[in-house]
């Protein structure tokens, strides 16, 4: 029983730091960046959904700026560019 505990405590410490990184990460997905992101992968937006545990409508409220992904989401999203080798310029069009 006592080899349960040290985990389940030192996750509790690790946690508030894990989603602050999140949070600050989150500002970064903007619509038009959303958008690009899922161009880049040829993904569709049920197919971009799919990879991120999420509905089809959540990425289109993102993609037209009705709300803006947080948490876990945005963190996904960093993590789907990065492997898929995406990289944006906000002042390019």
């Amino acid at each position: 029983m006592s080899n349960i505990a040290g985990p389940v405590i030192l996750i509790h410490y690790l946690l508030p730091c894990k989603i602050y990184g999140m949070a600050k990460q989150g500002k970064d997905w903007d619509a038009t960046r959303i958008k690009a992101l899922r161009h880049h992968l040829k993904l569709t937006q049920a197919g971009m959904a799919d990879q991120l545990g999420t509905r089809q409508q959540t990425v289109s409220e993102w993609e037209v700026g009705e709300y803006l992904p947080r948490g876990m989401s945005a963190k996904m999203l960093s993590i789907i560019a990065d492997r898929g080798g995406f990289k944006y310029d906000a002042n390019r069009k």
